[in-house]
């Protein structure tokens, strides 16, 4: 049975748990190390089951307890050539672990294979992830990104659970207190996906067979879960999938305080 546990989701770190009940891998590790730790715990989950951190990007709300972490369970680091050029400048990557390039066409790690994607975001080299799980399930991660492509798309038609982001009501961000370079960074093709541009896609998911939607990445300032929630929700119906039967949907919370995981 496939498990995906949201460890932290937010502008104040991100990190995700997808796997087994005995093993998996991290999607970015962006809270200090005790805390990553602390929170596996909490999941139950072992942190030494963790057979490779894959990072989404360079940013610090994804690495920031990346070395610390990495070093202190000696588990490999996986991500675009880029992104790990940015890393090792920033002395990120010196530490107990072994950084590797990832294979465009993916790679084996543990029970999982996991295949990048580019991603639209304002950083080196962006990515997201398909995760297919030994038990013929396919996982879908795809945050930080100013919009969703046709390439990005089609690695999602198909699969059973998508991570997506849901950043940022637009009036909310516009009508805020985010100066305007930030406000129009992130409304930008290379900032952050909206309710509504996260909301739009979902039928066409809904239809292509995904069962499982988490709205991820969900800003503090500019959107709310219930807003978030709802926004999907609304174009999910309109187009005449109904929750609970066709669909699931939920929010990655900023912490994981229930330490619930999805399994499926």
């Amino acid at each position: 049975m496939a498990r995906v546990c949201p460890l932290f989701s937010g502008s104040k770190g991100n990190s995700y748990f997808i796997g087994s009940q005995t093993s998996g891998i991290l999607i970015d590790a962006g809270r200090s190390a005790k805390q990553l730790t602390e929170m596996l715990q909490h999941c139950e989950i072992a942190p030494a089951s963790i057979q490779g951190i894959f990072l989404t990007h360079e940013h610090t709300d994804h690495v920031k307890g990346l070395r610390v972490f990495a070093s202190k369970y000696q588990i490999p680091v996986f991500s675009s050539l880029g992104t790990l050029q940015e890393l090792e400048g920033t002395g990120d990557l010196q530490g107990k672990f072994t950084p590797e390039v990832i294979d465009p066409k993916g790679m084996a790690c543990g029970d999982l294979f996991v295949k990048p994607f580019p991603t639209s975001h304002d950083c080196a080299e962006s990515i997201g992830f398909r995760i297919h799980t030994t038990d013929d399930r396919i996982v879908i991660l795809a945050t930080d990104l100013g919009i969703l492509s046709e390439e990005i798309l089609a690695e999602m038609h198909g699969c059973d659970f998508v991570i997506l982001e849901s950043n940022h009501d637009v009036g909310m961000l516009q009508n805020g207190s985010y100066p305007y370079p930030l406000k129009k960074r992130i409304l930008s093709q290379v900032g952050h996906l909206s309710n509504t541009a996260c909301a739009d896609v979902l039928p066409r998911l809904a239809g292509s067979g995904t069962t499982r939607f988490l709205l991820a990445h969900l800003s503090e300032e500019n959107n709310t879960p219930a807003l978030a929630l709802q926004t999907a929700l609304c174009s999910l119906t309109m187009a005449g999938f109904q929750q609970g039967i066709d669909f699931q949907l939920g929010i990655a919370p900023k912490e994981n305080t229930t330490g619930n995981s999805i399994l499926f």
